[in-house]
């Protein structure tokens, strides 16, 4: 991908990026670290929404990720008082500090309202991270015709989609592609959190959202109780002494599932900034539908996908949704590669029977790793994804 001459880059620039979610913090954050590694001799003024990684990065958060990760609609909409607060600070910034270009990452019901608002103020606005308008509410390819200046997507399909929408697009690769690597030996990593290196490992991943703590987490939990109770009593299983590690997103604290593994009566170790390092030493995980189950299949780890929330939602959302499975990594694959339990379906006993089932059968496990490494190989581009990011920010700044 072609840089940007010398003589095109700016001394200065200012970068708003609006992100409000976990895994858009992670995004947001290494672009910022891109932008000021590709051009160091141009001052970067990062400001918007996001989280801990996006400050650790520079960026002045007016708006902290913790405080708008919101799922649902009823919760939106018992939030709006927030969230409107949220989207006024950020609007009256960008018009005050006046930014270069605006990054909107992912996030859409919130962000594509703050491309309309800005864009009409002439503001140049980049979509790094596409909404899944592929599945479901479709008419807001529109808005995002109207609205957005560049897509810059991370899934193979996207591009062609949005080019048959008439949407100017760019595929970039998936991010995470560089990002989910082992650090540490699992010899050290279990070391550091009192594990034993022997046993097998078994990650839970309930998303980064409260919702979806209250959702997931219980159920999750409940099935790590069952999976160890199973191995205390079938001592030829595959799972040895089962340890259960929990990365903590950054926008969950402590205080939000102690009390659910503590009413669960199983131990659970809790992992800060090291989540790619227990993906990569865990032999199982049980992970919500959204962006985890990309991680995992770049891990390598198999993996059973799980989502559940409110029956409202269910009853509202499901029957948009064209799509036949959920999960984003079978989506990419183009068939249903991991099990996925959805709903009614999502409990402790579903939950640990599908993991039993699993693990017992070591050709389906083969076979799982395999496709998940399929869809790894699926993911890869030449270069940083980051990278190619900024280039095409720099670029959009440059017309």
């Amino acid at each position: 991908m072609e840089q940007p001459t010398a003589s095109s880059h700016p001394s200065s620039c200012k970068v708003m990026l609006v992100a409000g979610e976990a895994s858009g913090d992670k995004h947001g954050a290494a672009l910022a670290r891109s932008l000021k590694a590709l051009y160091p001799e141009t001052q970067f003024e990062f400001f918007g929404s996001g989280g801990e990684e996006m400050r650790d990065a520079g960026v002045e958060t007016l708006v902290d990720a913790r405080d708008v990760a919101i799922i649902g609609i009823p919760e939106i909409v018992r939030a709006f008082g927030k969230l409107y607060g949220a989207f006024r600070r950020l609007i009256e910034a960008a018009r005050q500090r006046k930014p270069d270009a605006v990054v909107l990452v992912d996030w859409p019901d919130f962000n594509m309202r703050v491309a309309k608002k800005l864009h009409r103020d002439g503001f140049k606005i980049v979509y790094y991270i596409s909404p899944q308008l592929w599945a479901w509410r479709r008419y807001r390819v529109r808005a995002i015709r109207r609205d957005v200046d560049k897509m810059l997507v991370i899934l193979p399909f996207e591009e062609e989609f949005y080019t048959g929408e008439g949407v100017a697009v760019e595929y970039i690769g998936h991010p995470l592609v560089e990002s989910v690597q082992r650090t540490v030996s699992r010899d050290e990593f279990c070391r550091k959190y009192g594990l034993d290196a022997n046993d097998s490992i078994i990650a839970l991943l309930p998303g980064s959202r409260r919702k979806e703590i209250h959702y997931h987490l219980p159920a999750m939990a409940d099935a790590a109780k069952r999976l160890r109770d199973w191995a205390a009593t079938n001592l030829q299983s595959a799972i040895r002494n089962p340890q259960f590690v929990l990365p903590l997103a950054s926008t969950v604290s402590h205080e939000q599932v102690e009390p659910v593994i503590r009413a669960a009566g199983v131990a659970v170790t809790m992992i800060e900034r090291d989540t790619y390092n227990a993906l990569g030493h865990a032999a199982f995980a049980i992970v919500a539908s959204g962006t985890a189950t990309v991680e995992m299949a770049l891990a390598g780890t198999p993996m059973v996908i799980v989502y559940r929330g409110s029956e409202v939602n269910w009853r509202l959302i499901r029957p948009l949704i064209k799509l036949d499975t959920f999960g984003m990594v079978n989506l990419i694959a183009g068939r249903r590669i991991v099990p996925e339990l959805m709903q009614h379906d999502c409990t402790g006993e579903k939950i640990a029977a599908e993991v039993q089932a699993l693990w017992s059968d070591a050709a389906r496990l083969a076979a799982m790793r395999k496709e998940l490494a399929e869809v790894r190989e699926r993911l890869r581009t030449d270069g940083s994804v980051p990278a190619r990011a900024a280039q095409a920010v720099m670029r959009l700044i440059g017309q």
